[in-house]
Protein backbone atom coordinates (compact mmCIF):
# COMPACT_ATOMS: atom_id res chain seq x y z
CA UNK A 1 0.00 0.00 0.00
CA UNK A 2 2.63 2.39 -1.02
CA UNK A 3 0.61 5.92 -0.82
CA UNK A 4 -1.14 5.09 2.39
CA UNK A 5 0.30 4.61 6.17
CA UNK A 6 -0.80 0.67 7.37
CA UNK A 7 -2.62 3.02 10.35
CA UNK A 8 -4.40 5.00 7.96
CA UNK A 9 -5.52 1.86 6.03
CA UNK A 10 -6.36 -0.14 9.23
CA UNK A 11 -9.69 -0.99 7.72
CA UNK A 12 -8.78 -1.76 4.88
CA UNK A 13 -6.26 -4.13 5.34
CA UNK A 14 -8.61 -5.86 8.38
CA UNK A 15 -10.90 -6.50 5.92
CA UNK A 16 -11.87 -9.88 4.09
CA UNK A 17 -11.58 -9.69 -0.29
CA UNK A 18 -12.85 -11.69 -2.68
CA UNK A 19 -9.60 -13.06 -5.04
CA UNK A 20 -11.01 -14.75 -7.33
CA UNK A 21 -13.43 -17.85 -8.60
CA UNK A 22 -12.95 -21.32 -6.92
CA UNK A 23 -13.41 -22.96 -9.89
CA UNK A 24 -10.90 -20.49 -11.93
CA UNK A 25 -8.00 -21.86 -10.22
CA UNK A 26 -6.56 -25.69 -12.00
CA UNK A 27 -6.50 -28.16 -9.26
CA UNK A 28 -3.14 -28.62 -8.38
CA UNK A 29 -2.33 -25.03 -9.95
CA UNK A 30 -1.66 -21.60 -9.16
CA UNK A 31 -3.01 -18.34 -10.18
CA UNK A 32 -1.54 -15.01 -9.26
CA UNK A 33 -3.02 -11.62 -8.47
CA UNK A 34 -3.16 -8.04 -6.70
CA UNK A 35 -4.69 -7.08 -3.44
CA UNK A 36 -4.17 -3.32 -2.47
CA UNK A 37 -0.94 -2.90 -4.37
CA UNK A 38 0.28 -6.82 -3.01
CA UNK A 39 0.81 -9.70 -5.11
CA UNK A 40 -0.60 -12.92 -3.70
CA UNK A 41 -0.79 -16.43 -4.91
CA UNK A 42 -3.69 -19.03 -4.54
CA UNK A 43 -2.76 -22.15 -5.17
CA UNK A 44 -5.70 -24.83 -5.44
CA UNK A 45 -5.02 -27.95 -2.95
CA UNK A 46 -7.68 -30.09 -3.08
CA UNK A 47 -11.49 -30.04 -3.48
CA UNK A 48 -12.20 -27.82 -0.67
CA UNK A 49 -8.82 -26.39 0.14
CA UNK A 50 -6.68 -23.19 -1.04
CA UNK A 51 -3.32 -21.77 0.14
CA UNK A 52 -2.70 -18.50 -0.45
CA UNK A 53 0.60 -16.17 0.35
CA UNK A 54 1.99 -13.32 -0.24
CA UNK A 55 5.52 -11.98 -1.58
CA UNK A 56 7.46 -13.45 1.36
CA UNK A 57 5.98 -16.85 1.03
CA UNK A 58 3.56 -16.47 4.40
CA UNK A 59 0.24 -18.25 4.87
CA UNK A 60 -2.57 -15.49 4.28
CA UNK A 61 -5.76 -16.55 6.11
CA UNK A 62 -8.18 -18.03 3.85
CA UNK A 63 -12.03 -18.63 3.55
CA UNK A 64 -14.15 -20.45 0.80
CA UNK A 65 -17.49 -18.58 0.28
CA UNK A 66 -20.30 -18.37 -2.51
CA UNK A 67 -17.98 -19.92 -4.74
CA UNK A 68 -14.95 -17.22 -4.25
CA UNK A 69 -11.27 -17.32 -2.67
CA UNK A 70 -11.70 -14.93 0.13
CA UNK A 71 -8.25 -14.07 1.82
CA UNK A 72 -7.10 -10.71 4.03
CA UNK A 73 -3.56 -8.78 4.55
CA UNK A 74 -4.62 -7.91 8.34
CA UNK A 75 -6.17 -9.29 11.27
CA UNK A 76 -9.89 -10.11 10.58
CA UNK A 77 -11.91 -10.10 13.72
CA UNK A 78 -14.96 -10.49 11.92
CA UNK A 79 -16.59 -12.95 9.40
CA UNK A 80 -17.61 -12.49 5.78
CA UNK A 81 -21.20 -11.43 5.57
CA UNK A 82 -23.87 -13.86 4.79
CA UNK A 83 -26.23 -14.04 1.99
CA UNK A 84 -28.77 -17.16 2.87
CA UNK A 85 -30.12 -17.37 -0.62
CA UNK A 86 -27.49 -18.47 -2.32
CA UNK A 87 -28.17 -22.22 0.01
CA UNK A 88 -31.36 -22.23 -1.63
CA UNK A 89 -31.69 -25.49 -3.11
CA UNK A 90 -32.96 -24.66 -6.30
CA UNK A 91 -30.68 -21.62 -6.54
CA UNK A 92 -28.87 -21.27 -9.69
CA UNK A 93 -25.57 -19.69 -8.01
CA UNK A 94 -22.49 -19.14 -10.63
CA UNK A 95 -19.72 -16.86 -10.81
CA UNK A 96 -21.15 -14.23 -13.50
CA UNK A 97 -17.82 -12.74 -14.57
CA UNK A 98 -14.73 -11.12 -12.91
CA UNK A 99 -13.53 -7.96 -14.51
CA UNK A 100 -10.99 -5.61 -14.24
CA UNK A 101 -11.89 -1.69 -14.03
CA UNK A 102 -9.96 1.38 -13.86
CA UNK A 103 -11.69 2.97 -11.14
CA UNK A 104 -11.88 2.58 -6.93
CA UNK A 105 -13.68 -0.13 -5.49
CA UNK A 106 -15.97 2.56 -3.81
CA UNK A 107 -16.62 3.82 -7.28
CA UNK A 108 -17.68 0.51 -8.57
CA UNK A 109 -20.17 -0.36 -5.68
CA UNK A 110 -21.56 3.00 -5.58
CA UNK A 111 -22.67 2.48 -9.31
CA UNK A 112 -24.00 -1.03 -8.67
CA UNK A 113 -26.22 1.04 -5.87
CA UNK A 114 -26.99 3.50 -8.59
CA UNK A 115 -30.87 3.33 -9.30
CA UNK A 116 -31.06 6.32 -11.57
CA UNK A 117 -28.54 5.39 -14.23
CA UNK A 118 -30.94 2.04 -14.45
CA UNK A 119 -32.70 3.43 -17.46
CA UNK A 120 -30.33 5.71 -18.87
CA UNK A 121 -27.30 2.96 -19.19
CA UNK A 122 -29.20 -0.19 -19.83
CA UNK A 123 -32.13 0.45 -21.73
CA UNK A 124 -34.65 -1.56 -22.71
CA UNK A 125 -33.44 -4.14 -20.66
CA UNK A 126 -33.32 -2.53 -17.05
CA UNK A 127 -34.99 0.23 -17.55
CA UNK A 128 -36.82 2.67 -20.22
CA UNK A 129 -36.35 6.52 -20.49
CA UNK A 130 -40.30 7.02 -20.84
CA UNK A 131 -40.73 5.47 -17.43
CA UNK A 132 -37.50 6.93 -15.74
CA UNK A 133 -38.82 8.52 -12.33
CA UNK A 134 -37.54 6.88 -9.60
CA UNK A 135 -40.18 6.59 -6.66
CA UNK A 136 -39.34 7.36 -3.30
CA UNK A 137 -37.73 4.62 -1.20
CA UNK A 138 -36.29 3.62 2.32
CA UNK A 139 -32.63 4.08 2.91
CA UNK A 140 -31.44 3.28 6.25
CA UNK A 141 -27.82 2.35 8.10
CA UNK A 142 -28.57 -1.08 10.08
CA UNK A 143 -29.17 -0.58 13.99
CA UNK A 144 -25.80 -2.07 14.98
CA UNK A 145 -23.97 -0.20 12.08
CA UNK A 146 -22.74 -3.54 9.88
CA UNK A 147 -24.10 -2.70 6.54
CA UNK A 148 -26.56 0.01 4.57
CA UNK A 149 -29.96 -0.98 3.75
CA UNK A 150 -32.64 0.37 0.95
CA UNK A 151 -35.84 -1.45 0.84
CA UNK A 152 -39.21 -0.42 -1.20
CA UNK A 153 -36.90 0.44 -4.35
CA UNK A 154 -39.14 0.26 -7.63
CA UNK A 155 -38.22 0.59 -11.16
CA UNK A 156 -39.74 -0.18 -14.40
CA UNK A 157 -37.56 -3.06 -16.30
CA UNK A 158 -38.47 -4.31 -19.94
CA UNK A 159 -36.46 -7.18 -19.37
CA UNK A 160 -35.37 -7.77 -15.42
CA UNK A 161 -33.71 -10.96 -16.37
CA UNK A 162 -33.20 -13.70 -18.90
CA UNK A 163 -36.63 -15.68 -18.22
CA UNK A 164 -38.77 -12.49 -18.25
CA UNK A 165 -41.16 -12.89 -20.85
CA UNK A 166 -42.66 -9.11 -20.79
CA UNK A 167 -41.42 -5.50 -18.89
CA UNK A 168 -42.35 -5.23 -15.15
CA UNK A 169 -42.39 -3.27 -12.01
CA UNK A 170 -39.09 -4.73 -10.23
CA UNK A 171 -38.53 -4.41 -6.51
CA UNK A 172 -35.15 -3.76 -5.44
CA UNK A 173 -33.60 -4.28 -2.25
CA UNK A 174 -29.93 -3.46 -1.69
CA UNK A 175 -27.37 -4.48 0.78
CA UNK A 176 -24.00 -3.10 1.55
CA UNK A 177 -21.85 -5.49 4.05
CA UNK A 178 -18.61 -4.68 3.65
CA UNK A 179 -17.18 -1.42 2.20
CA UNK A 180 -16.13 -3.00 -0.95
CA UNK A 181 -18.95 -5.32 -1.71
CA UNK A 182 -22.81 -4.99 -2.10
CA UNK A 183 -26.04 -7.58 -2.79
CA UNK A 184 -29.08 -6.53 -4.46
CA UNK A 185 -32.12 -8.89 -4.85
CA UNK A 186 -35.11 -8.18 -7.21
CA UNK A 187 -38.33 -9.54 -7.62
CA UNK A 188 -37.82 -12.73 -9.45
CA UNK A 189 -40.33 -12.92 -12.97
CA UNK A 190 -40.94 -16.69 -12.38
CA UNK A 191 -41.58 -16.50 -8.51
CA UNK A 192 -44.07 -13.35 -6.92
CA UNK A 193 -42.72 -14.38 -3.61
CA UNK A 194 -39.02 -14.45 -3.74
CA UNK A 195 -36.52 -12.16 -5.36
CA UNK A 196 -33.05 -12.93 -7.36
CA UNK A 197 -29.80 -12.18 -5.96
CA UNK A 198 -26.91 -10.52 -7.54
CA UNK A 199 -23.88 -9.46 -5.80
CA UNK A 200 -20.88 -7.71 -6.69
CA UNK A 201 -17.44 -8.30 -4.42
CA UNK A 202 -15.17 -5.30 -5.31
CA UNK A 203 -11.12 -6.32 -5.15
CA UNK A 204 -8.77 -2.98 -4.89
CA UNK A 205 -6.08 -3.54 -7.05
CA UNK A 206 -4.93 -0.30 -6.25
CA UNK A 207 -6.88 2.78 -4.93
CA UNK A 208 -7.47 3.60 -9.01
CA UNK A 209 -7.93 0.37 -9.62
CA UNK A 210 -9.85 -2.93 -9.20
CA UNK A 211 -11.52 -6.11 -10.24
CA UNK A 212 -15.32 -6.52 -9.92
CA UNK A 213 -16.48 -10.57 -9.23
CA UNK A 214 -20.25 -10.70 -9.84
CA UNK A 215 -22.45 -13.25 -7.89
CA UNK A 216 -24.91 -13.97 -9.65
CA UNK A 217 -28.03 -16.38 -7.16
CA UNK A 218 -31.48 -16.55 -9.39
CA UNK A 219 -34.21 -18.28 -9.59
CA UNK A 220 -33.61 -19.99 -13.36
CA UNK A 221 -34.84 -23.53 -14.26
CA UNK A 222 -34.40 -22.34 -18.37
CA UNK A 223 -31.45 -20.50 -19.41
CA UNK A 224 -27.78 -22.44 -19.13
CA UNK A 225 -24.80 -20.92 -16.91
CA UNK A 226 -23.15 -19.47 -20.06
CA UNK A 227 -26.20 -17.47 -21.15
CA UNK A 228 -26.68 -16.33 -17.48
CA UNK A 229 -23.36 -15.37 -17.55
CA UNK A 230 -23.98 -13.59 -21.20
CA UNK A 231 -26.61 -11.63 -19.79
CA UNK A 232 -24.71 -10.48 -16.32
CA UNK A 233 -22.11 -9.66 -18.26
CA UNK A 234 -23.70 -7.39 -20.59
CA UNK A 235 -24.73 -5.73 -17.89
CA UNK A 236 -21.57 -4.50 -16.68
CA UNK A 237 -20.17 -4.44 -19.50
CA UNK A 238 -22.51 -1.30 -20.31
CA UNK A 239 -21.52 -0.21 -16.57
CA UNK A 240 -17.85 -0.32 -17.46
CA UNK A 241 -17.31 2.62 -19.83
CA UNK A 242 -19.37 5.10 -17.20
CA UNK A 243 -17.38 3.77 -14.27
CA UNK A 244 -13.55 4.36 -16.49
CA UNK A 245 -14.54 7.75 -16.97
CA UNK A 246 -15.94 9.15 -13.94
CA UNK A 247 -13.43 11.95 -12.53
CA UNK A 248 -12.13 11.32 -10.20
CA UNK A 249 -11.54 8.33 -10.21
CA UNK A 250 -11.61 7.66 -6.27
CA UNK A 251 -15.00 8.04 -4.58
CA UNK A 252 -15.05 11.59 -2.48
CA UNK A 253 -16.36 11.46 0.74
CA UNK A 254 -16.74 15.29 1.45
CA UNK A 255 -20.62 15.85 1.31
CA UNK A 256 -19.85 19.28 -0.76
CA UNK A 257 -17.49 17.30 -3.41
CA UNK A 258 -20.57 16.27 -5.80
CA UNK A 259 -24.24 17.67 -5.54
CA UNK A 260 -26.49 14.71 -4.79
CA UNK A 261 -30.03 14.47 -6.10
CA UNK A 262 -32.88 12.96 -4.52
CA UNK A 263 -32.77 9.99 -6.10
CA UNK A 264 -29.12 9.51 -5.50
CA UNK A 265 -29.69 8.96 -1.86
CA UNK A 266 -28.17 5.11 -1.26
CA UNK A 267 -24.86 6.60 -2.51
CA UNK A 268 -25.06 9.44 -0.02
CA UNK A 269 -25.60 7.12 2.69
CA UNK A 270 -22.61 4.86 1.64
CA UNK A 271 -20.84 7.80 1.22
CA UNK A 272 -21.78 8.72 5.27
CA UNK A 273 -21.37 4.78 6.26
CA UNK A 274 -17.71 4.96 4.61
CA UNK A 275 -16.48 8.07 6.61
CA UNK A 276 -18.19 6.59 10.08
CA UNK A 277 -16.19 3.08 9.60
CA UNK A 278 -13.44 4.96 8.75
CA UNK A 279 -12.70 3.76 5.03
CA UNK A 280 -9.79 5.46 3.46
CA UNK A 281 -8.61 2.89 1.00
CA UNK A 282 -9.82 4.36 -2.59
CA UNK A 283 -11.74 7.45 -1.36
CA UNK A 284 -10.73 11.37 -0.73
CA UNK A 285 -11.43 11.68 2.51
CA UNK A 286 -12.79 15.04 3.94
CA UNK A 287 -10.45 17.10 4.64
CA UNK A 288 -9.49 18.21 8.17
CA UNK A 289 -11.40 21.68 9.16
Amino acid sequence: MAETTEAADRVALDEWYCVGAVDEIPLGGTKATTLLETRIAMTRLAAGMVDVRNPAGEELPVRLRFGYVWTSLGRPNHDIFAIPEYDEPDRRNLNAASIGVRASAPRAVENFLDLGHLPIVHVNYLGIEPRAEIKPYDIAIAPDGAEVVATRCRVYQPQASLVATEGYDVEYVYRVPHPYCAVLYKSSAIDAQRSDAIAIFVQPVDQERSIAHLLGSVLDDRSTDKEIRAFQQLIFGQDKPILENQIPARLPLDPRAEMPARVDATSTMYRRWLRERGVRYGTIPVAAA
